[in-house]
C-alpha cells in the first residue's frame, strides 16, 4: 500500500489569535481601521520574533490578548495598535521614534505612555522604582485616558498568567496589584476589571487562604441555594404586585472581599458568609426608589444601614441604592438597586465611554470626566510634591476614600474622605481658599480649623488676605490636595522670604558691630561661602533665614580681620574638638554649662559671651530663664551628628544605707562603661541616704543604660537627673 505524503499546515497560537482579535472588533470598528491593527500586528510580531514568554509560549500573544481585553470594551483601533504594540519600545530593537514614523504620533504617543511605566533606574530601590512608574503613568494619563485602560489590560493578562513566575516575582507583582491597580480599576469605576484583579491577586499573595476560603464557599454553596431562591421569588413577587418592573439576582460575595472583611472586621468566616446579597436592576432613577419602598414594606430595614448613591454618587460615578435588610430567619440581605444604565457604568467606568457611546444615551454621571477631574487634581499634588514616594504615598489616600459628603452654603455636594477636616474642605474647594483660610463655620457655629466633618453638615469658610498655611496643618488634614497645597506654599514661602529674613538678621547683627554689607570686602564673602561650601550670598542669607546658620556668628566671620569682634579665636587645635560639637558655631569656642550639664541628644541653647565664647545649656536650666530675658546672645542650636567624647552628668539617686550599697552602685556604673567623676551625700534619713554621682557619659542613650543598671539594683530605691538650682552658669 503506497502511502502519500501530505504537508500540514497549522496554524500558529498567534495567527490564531490574531483572527479572534479579527472577528472581535470587525463588530464595531471599520474595515479600514480593521486593516490598521492587523498591520500593528504584523509590525509587533516581527519585533518580537524569536520571543518567548515564561510560560513557553511566543511572546507577541501577550499583546494580542491585551489587544483582546481592550476589544471586549470596544477601544478604538489606536488603543488597540498601542496595545499590540506597548512592548516593542522596551522589550526590542525598535524606538519610539521609529513607531511614530510608522504609525503616527498618536499611536506613539500612547505607547511612549505604557513604556514609561516599566523604566526602572537601576540606582533606585524597587520601591523608588514602582513609585516613579506611578508618577509616569498619571502624567501620561492626564495626555490620554487609554494609556491607563492599555496599562490595567496588560495587569489582568499578566495576572492570568502569573503562574509561571517565581513564587518571590508573583508575591511582589501580587501585592503591587492589590495596593495600586485594583484600587485604581475601582477609581476609575472599572468593577469587573477591579474584582478579577483583586481575585488574582488574593490568590496569588495569599494561595493557601484563598483555597481554604474556596473550599469553604464550595461546601456551603448548595446549602445557600434554596434561601436565596426563596428571597429572589418573594421579593419579585412583591415587585410584580406593586407593578415595578424588575431584574432581581443573588449575586455571591467574591472571595477577596470574604477575605477583606473578615480581617477588618475581625469576625469569622460564617458570619460574612451569612449574608445574602441581591441586586435589583430596573428601568429608571423612579422605579429604584419604588423598589426601595417595597422591599422596605417587605423587610424590616436596619437603621442607619441605609446609603443613596444616586442622588450622591461616588467619586468615580458609581450610582446605587444600598440598603440592609432583617430576612427571613433573622438573616441579613444586602440590597443593591440600580438602573440597567447604572449597572453597566458600575461594570466598566470609563470604559463605558467607548463601550456604551453608540446607544444615543447620555448618562447624568460621565464616569470619564470625573476621571479627568480627579487626575488634573493629582498632577496639582505632582507639582508640588518633593518626590516619587511621597507622590504614591499622597495617591493611596485618594484611592481607598470611605467618602463624606457635606454642603457648601450654596447647597453644593463636596466629596472628602472619612476623617476629613475643615482645612480638607478649604483646600478641595479652591487652593487659595485654604492657604487663607483663618476660620470655619459649620451649621452656622463656629468651629476649629482641625475640626473632622460628619456627613450633611454645611461649611462656611472664613478667609483672609493676610493668612497663610500652618504647618501645623499637616498634622490633621488627610487629602493629597490638601497636604500638597500646604508643602507647595511653605515650600515657596521659605524659598521667598527666608533670604529677605536672614538679610534683615544678618544686617542687625552687622549694625551692632557698626558696618554693612556693602562694606564687607568681596574677597571676604567669597572666602566664607567657600568655607561653608555655599554658592551665593543670597543662599547664605537663606540659610540665615531658615535657622541653619546663626546671624551673629556669620557677621563676625564677616567682619574679622574689620572690626575688634572681641571674640577669642584660639589656636585652632585647641577648639577643633569644641567646634564641632555644635552644628553652625564652626570657628567659635563652645564651652558646657557646669550649672545643667547638658550631654549630646539633649534638647539646649547657647549663650554667647564675647571673651569667653559659647555656653551650652540645656533648654529648661533653670539658669536661663531670668538671663533669657536680659540677654539678646541667646542662639538655637543643637548637636552635631559626629560629636564624640565623655560628657559629665550628675544624678540624684537614692539608696539604702546599708554596708556595700556604694560598692554595688559603683560596680555597676562601671559595668555599664561609665566613671564616677564626683560623689557626694546630699541627704541622710534613717536607712535611705540621697547621693549627688557625677559621672561621665557618651550621650542621652549611654546615659539611659547607666540610669537602667542602676535601677536593677535592690540597694537603689530611685534614680533621676539631677535638676540644677539657680547658681552660677559655669
Amino acid at each position: 500500500m503506497n502511502s502519500i505524503a501530505t504537508e500540514v499546515v497549522t496554524e500558529s497560537p498567534e495567527d490564531k489569535l490574531n483572527q479572534r482579535l479579527c472577528s472581535m472588533i470587525k463588530t464595531y470598528i471599520e474595515p479600514e481601521a480593521v486593516d490598521e491593527v492587523v498591520d500593528a500586528y504584523h509590525f509587533a510580531a516581527n519585533a518580537h520574533a524569536g520571543q518567548l514568554r515564561k510560560s513557553g509560549e511566543p511572546f507577541i500573544c501577550h499583546p494580542l490578548s491585551v489587544a483582546m481585553i481592550l476589544a471586549e470594551m470596544r477601544i478604538d483601533q489606536k488603543g488597540l495598535m498601542a496595545a499590540i504594540l506597548h512592548d516593542v519600545v522596551e522589550d526590542t530593537v525598535i524606538s519610539i521614534e521609529q513607531v511614530s514614523e510608522v504609525f503616527g504620533e498618536e499611536v506613539a504617543g500612547l505607547v511612549d505612555g505604557v513604556t514609561k511605566l516599566t523604566q526602572l533606574d537601576s540606582k533606585s530601590s524597587a520601591e523608588e522604582a514602582q513609585a516613579e512608574n506611578v508618577r509616569k503613568m498619571f502624567l501620561a494619563m492626564a495626555r490620554d485616558l487609554r494609556v491607563i485602560l492599555v496599562k490595567l489590560a496588560d495587569r489582568l493578562h499578566n495576572m492570568r498568567t502569573i503562574g509561571a513566575m517565581a513564587a518571590d516575582k508573583r508575591r511582589r507583582i501580587a501585592r503591587e496589584t492589590l495596593d495600586i491597580y485594583a484600587p485604581l480599576a475601582n477609581r476609575l469605576g472599572m468593577n469587573q476589571i477591579r474584582l478579577e484583579l483583586e481575585g488574582l491577586g488574593f490568590k496569588s499573595l495569599y494561595p493557601m487562604r484563598y483555597r481554604v476560603l474556596n473550599q469553604e464557599v464550595r461546601e456551603r454553596r448548595g446549602r445557600r441555594k434554596e434561601v436565596v431562591s426563596t428571597i429572589e421569588s418573594t421579593v419579585k413577587k412583591r415587585l410584580d404586585e406593586a407593578g415595578i418592573t424588575s431584574n432581581v439576582v443573588g449575586r455571591e460575595k467574591h472571595l477577596h472581599s470574604i477575605y477583606r472583611k473578615m480581617r477588618n472586621k475581625k469576625i469569622p468566616f460564617s458570619e460574612v458568609f451569612d449574608v445574602y446579597a441581591f441586586r435589583i436592576l430596573t428601568s429608571d432613577i423612579n422605579s429604584c426608589y419604588l423598589v426601595l419602598g417595597t422591599v422596605h414594606n417587605l423587610y424590616k430595614p436596619l437603621p442607619g444601614k441605609f446609603k443613596d448613591y444616586i442622588a450622591l454618587p461616588k467619586s468615580n460615578g458609581y450610582q446605587s441604592l444600598h440598603t440592609i435588610l432583617v430576612g427571613p430567619y433573622g438573616i441579613s440581605i444586602e440590597v443593591q438597586i440600580r438602573t440597567y444604565d447604572m449597572h453597566r457604568m458600575a461594570k466598566s467606568g470609563i470604559a463605558a465611554h467607548w463601550l456604551y457611546k453608540s446607544d444615543g444615551k447620555k448618562s447624568e454621571v460621565n464616569p470619564q470626566a470625573r476621571a479627568h477631574e480627579w487626575v488634573r487634581n493629582l498632577l496639582e499634588v505632582h507639582e508640588s510634591v518633593g518626590n516619587s514616594l511621597e507622590f504614591i504615598e499622597n495617591l493611596k489616600v485618594d484611592l481607598f476614600p470611605q467618602e463624606t459628603f457635606v454642603f457648601t452654603p450654596q447647597g453644593e455636594v463636596v466629596k472628602l474622605p472619612r476623617g476629613a477636616t475643615v482645612v480638607d474642605f478649604a483646600y478641595s474647594v479652591h487652593t487659595d481658599v485654604g492657604n487663607t483660610c483663618v476660620a470655619a463655620r459649620v451649621d452656622r457655629r463656629l468651629i476649629p480649623l482641625q475640626t473632622k466633618l460628619v456627613n450633611g453638615q454645611t461649611v462656611e469658610i472664613i478667609t483672609s488676605t493676610w493668612a497663610r498655611p500652618n504647618p501645623g496643618w499637616l498634622n490633621y488634614v488627610i487629602t493629597a490636595k490638601a497636604r500638597a497645597g500646604i508643602r507647595s506654599y511653605l515650600k515657596n514661602f521659605k524659598a521667598k522670604e527666608a533670604s529677605s529674613l536672614g538679610r534683615r538678621l544678618l544686617e542687625q547683627e552687622l549694625f551692632s558691630l557698626k558696618t554693612k554689607i556693602e562694606d564687607i570686602p568681596l574677597q571676604r564673602i567669597a572666602e566664607l561661602l567657600k568655607a561653608l561650601d555655599l554658592e551665593s550670598l543670597d543662599q547664605l542669607l537663606e540659610e540665615i533665614g531658615l535657622g541653619n546658620r546663626m546671624p551673629f556668628l556669620t557677621a563676625r566671620r564677616l567682619c574679622s580681620g574689620i572690626v575688634d569682634t572681641e571674640i577669642v579665636l584660639e589656636d585652632m587645635e585647641s577648639v577643633t574638638h569644641a567646634a564641632l560639637m555644635i552644628k553652625g558655631t564652626e570657628g567659635t569656642v563652645v564651652s558646657l554649662a557646669k550649672c545643667c550639664h547638658p550631654i549630646p541628644g539633649d534638647p539646649v541653647v547657647g549663650l554667647f559671651n564675647p571673651g569667653t565664647g559659647i555656653v551650652v545649656h540645656l533648654n529648661d536650666c533653670l539658669n536661663i530663664f531670668d538671663n533669657r530675658k536680659k540677654s539678646q546672645g541667646w542662639l538655637d542650636i543643637e548637636w552635631d551628628h559626629s560629636v564624640s567624647g565623655e560628657f559629665s552628668v550628675a544624678l540624684d539617686v537614692g539608696m539604702k544605707d546599708q554596708r556595700g550599697s556604694l560598692a554595688m552602685v559603683a560596680s555597676a556604673i562601671s559595668k555599664a562603661g561609665s566613671n564616677i567623676e564626683n560623689f557626694a551625700i546630699t541627704s541622710q534619713d534613717g536607712h535611705v541616704t540621697e547621693d549627688l554621682i557625677t559621672l561621665s557619659v557618651k550621650d542621652r542613650r549611654h546615659l539611659a543604660e547607666v540610669i537602667r543598671a542602676l535601677k536593677n539594683l535592690s540597694v537603689v530605691l530611685s534614680v533621676h537627673r539631677a535638676r540644677n538650682k539657680k547658681g552660677g552658669s559655669g
